[in-house]
């Protein structure tokens, strides 16, 4: 890859995964002052400002660990089949958003959830098959997301009758 275009695609893979995390705060930005203001939380709930600062780092590792892959070779089978799981657990992501803030469902969102947290792994395996170093550029990403399933489904507990 020459030295420009591996920039341009760095580029391109931070600001795709960015990209999500914009999509996300339309529903989320609104929400925090309002309806998730209103909401019982558990006592490890972090401030509300931990969270941009979060997800934007999350997001930029995320870009970083795609271009990793794409290095290998963006046309390779292989690296196809792991960008193809990348973007869906990167709409996923989003649509976690969606679900919680949008439509103010923190059941369903939990549920989406787990199934983005099983598409993250599954992202990771393939990724470190190509290459490890972008795998673990993930980690991180797993963890936050596995911290976050925890608080979505106290906060769940917290405020339904199931």
């Amino acid at each position: 890859m020459r030295k420009r275009s591996g920039v341009a695609h760095l580029l391109g893979a931070v600001l795709l995964s960015e990209a999500a995390g914009i999509i996300g705060s339309f529903f989320t930005v609104s929400a925090i002052p309002g309806w998730y203001a209103t909401l019982h939380k558990p006592w490890f709930s972090p401030p509300n400002w931990v969270f941009g600062p979060v997800w934007t780092t999350l997001y930029a590792l995320m870009g970083v660990a795609l271009f990793l892959v794409w290095e290998r070779g963006m046309t390779k089978s292989r690296v196809m089949g792991a960008t193809y799981l990348f973007l869906l657990q990167l709409a996923l992501n989003a649509l976690w958003s969606i679900l919680f803030f949008g439509l103010r469902n923190p059941g369903l969102a939990f549920w989406e959830l787990v199934i983005l947290w099983g598409s993250i792994v599954l992202t990771i395996r393939a990724f470190y098959r190509i290459r490890k170093s972008a795998a673990y550029f993930l980690v991180p990403y797993l963890l936050w997301v596995s911290f976050a399933g925890v608080l979505n489904w106290a906060i769940w507990s917290l405020n339904s009758a199931f």
